[in-house]
């Protein structure tokens, strides 16, 4: 699919899309859940279907409502088939397996596109100190595993990604029959634990976070989990895009994110302070137009998939903006630090790696182009946004990669003025 882009000014409202990041977590508590969950503003994306595909598989009963509501019925992890794909959803196979193997029943797990070829050595390492048997494709999808999963006190590296942190710390929160300590060393991306929390303590668990070194999970009480209501935020991940958007080509007003998120995303309004956006922010709604944009410095290694939007922002500020936390773009959709190199720098703009660094040199106008998503959702839109500034048609080729996060997006930009065809 290949969407062309005009330049344009871009105004109005628009409400932020669902985040993944949230309906995913919520899938598996809802999962681990006994008895009855009801998901308000579930999201649609490809990893949003993919994770309820996995709890589907995994027992859970999953019912559309008329209403804008999911309603989950669930008697724990009781897998009808023995097999389960995340799709192409890094969360949803980090965070999944060592759920799955709460049973004692075989099961191989599998994904589709870049999935594929990410590397899961993690499991190799941990599960058999867990009393998981596991076989693997030299530590790539497709692996087989057995549980049960027994909890114990383990030491873990959390410097690839805190998403394996994540599905350990649910899967113990439900078989923890007394306390027991997950140490980490070099934890990444520390908000995403965060919202882990945050909705494990929604559903009745309890965790003892000793500032991101270690983390004590104690046992619950199953009569404590009752029917859940649990709402779905709104997402900083996709809205970056739309507040990179209004930054650049027009004023813009962004319902339905929560300020008070534990989402490491939300740190893009550090960048648009920095680079003198015109921005007013309030408990329902952000309003952002366009300043006079310089450049700036971020630090975004606990938010890696911020680099795509920042980048963008970037290409329209005045100098060298410096943004650190390169090394974690590596095992994405795509290498994004290279991908991003390659697609800005055919719409002429300069992006130097450095080491640990992102050098983007911004200011010096954006060229009309064919670009490529190289199947990775946040690099074709950052593309898309940068094309509302640049000098001509811009042309985004395999465009519909959105659909893994964000699949309303162009559709969003239209709805705001901007000429999508």
């Amino acid at each position: 699919m290949i969407v062309k882009i005009q330049p344009g000014k871009i105004l109005g409202n628009i409400l932020a899309p669902t985040s993944k990041s949230s309906m995913q977590r919520a899938c598996a508590a809802a999962l681990l859940n006994n008895g009855k969950t009801i998901i308000g503003n579930p999201g649609r994306s490809n990893d949003d279907l993919a994770a309820l595909g996995v709890i589907d598989n995994l027992g859970a009963k999953v019912l559309q409502q008329p209403t804008n509501e999911l309603h989950i019925e669930s008697s724990g992890v009781n897998p009808v088939s023995g097999e389960m794909n995340c799709g192409e959803s890094g969360l949803g196979i980090r965070m999944f397996a060592p759920i799955a193997a709460l049973s004692d029943q075989e099961i191989i797990i599998n994904g589709t596109g870049s999935l594929l070829s990410r590397p899961m050595y993690f499991f190799d390492e941990i599960f058999p100190s867990l009393g998981i048997k596991i076989e693997s494709n030299h530590g790539k999808l497709p692996i087989k595993i057995k549980g049960p999963l027994k909890p114990v006190d383990i030491t873990i590296d959390g410097s690839l990604s805190s998403q394996f942190l994540t599905g350990l710390l649910m899967a113990y929160g439900k078989a923890a029959t007394k306390p027991v300590t997950i140490t980490v060393n070099n934890l990444k991306s520390k908000p995403y634990i965060d919202l882990t929390l945050q909705v494990m303590k929604e559903f009745g668990y309890s965790v003892i976070n000793h500032q991101y070194e270690s983390f004590e999970i104690h046992p619950v009480n199953e009569t404590t989990h009752q029917p859940k209501n649990y709402l779905v935020e709104g997402d900083w991940s996709g809205a970056a895009f739309l507040l990179v958007a209004g930054a650049i080509a027009g004023e813009i007003t962004i319902k339905g994110l929560n300020v008070f998120s534990s989402q490491a995303d939300k740190a893009i309004l550090r960048a648009l302070t920095m680079s003198e956006a015109v921005i007013s922010i309030a408990e329902d709604q952000i309003v952002i137009g366009p300043g006079k944009l310089k450049a700036f410095h971020l630090d975004a290694t606990d938010c890696p998939d911020l680099f795509p939007p920042l980048v963008a922002l970037a290409s329209f500020c005045d100098g060298t903006t410096v943004i650190e936390g390169v090394s974690r773009l590596a095992h994405k959709e795509s290498n994004r630090g290279l991908t991003l190199q390659e697609e800005f720098g055919k719409m002429g703009i300069e992006i130097t790696l450095q080491d640990d660094l992102m050098l983007v040199k911004g200011g010096t106008g954006v060229n009309a182009a064919t670009v490529h998503s190289h199947h990775d959702h946040r690099i074709a839109m950052a593309c898309a946004v940068a094309a509302l500034r640049a000098d001509g048609e811009t042309r985004i080729e395999e465009a519909e990669a959105i659909n893994k996060s964000y699949p309303t997006f162009y559709d969003d930009l239209k709805k705001l003025g901007a000429l999508v065809h």
